[in-house]
């Protein structure tokens, strides 16, 4: 099996070496990541600059690693034209581990699910993960390379994409793994400004207010998340 890992936290992030260290034990790994921080990027490609990309020394013994200066969305379209095309096409995306969760409205924004669907929409199936924003690896640790060896067992989906939250505690207190998880009907953050004035006009500066730390909406991915739960679930993509 060959494997192209992305992510959006960039290519020095922890997130993607515990990622790229369990799909060793899975196949062949090749890693194209942004080079630097490109969270909330969706699926937004660059069409007016042109892109860097350099051979990248990572920590992980991988086949080989690219940083590109570009989107995640890029690192997918440039690797599957360009980086990797002396190889076989990848079997499978993994995008992640995002420092954060995906979950609820919030994946609209997101640079790793953009990643997974700009793969899904190139005919390769995929898979994004994220875990607690600067949480514990520990859930990941005890049941990420569980969870992937199921879905790969299955038929890869055609139209939807697997999406993945880990609650970032250790993982003697995580409840258990929840699947079929439905998208929550809102976002895990609230929209807030730090407003300041300057004679240039009026600035805005993006920050976040979370939503209540337990919810009762059953079967989402956002209560699982939030109760202690690993919350397993799909995200449709409607053009294909």
């Amino acid at each position: 099996m060959k494997i192209l890992i992305t992510n959006d936290d960039g290519i020095h992030s922890k997130g993607i070496e515990e990622l790229a260290k369990m799909a060793l034990s899975l196949g062949d790994v090749y890693v194209i990541a942004p080079q630097t921080e490109c969270s909330a990027m969706s699926s937004r490609i660059t069409v007016r600059e042109s892109m860097l990309a350099k051979v990248h020394d990572f920590p992980v013994p991988v086949k080989k690693a690219y940083s590109l200066s570009g989107t995640p969305a890029d690192c997918v379209k440039v690797g599957l034209a360009h980086l990797l095309a002396e190889h076989e096409k990848p079997d499978y995306v993994f995008s992640g581990i995002n420092n954060g969760f995906n979950a609820g409205g919030d994946i609209l924004y997101s640079g790793t699910v953009g990643a997974a669907m700009e793969a899904l929409i190139t005919g390769v199936p995929a898979i994004a993960f994220s875990n607690e924003a600067n949480g514990s690896f520990g859930t990941v640790n005890a049941h990420i390379l569980e969870i992937t060896k199921k879905i790969l067992e299955m038929p890869p989906l055609e139209k939807e994409i697997w999406n993945i939250n880990f609650p970032g505690i250790e993982a003697k207190d995580c409840r258990g793994i929840l699947w079929d998880r439905a998208i929550a009907p809102f976002q895990y953050f609230l929209s807030k400004y730090e407003i300041s004035e300057s004679e240039s006009g009026t600035h805005f500066l993006a920050g976040g207010e979370k939503y209540a730390e337990s919810l009762d909406l059953d079967d989402t991915d956002m209560s699982a998340v939030m109760n202690g739960y690993v919350s397993v679930g799909k995200i449709r993509c409607n053009v294909l």
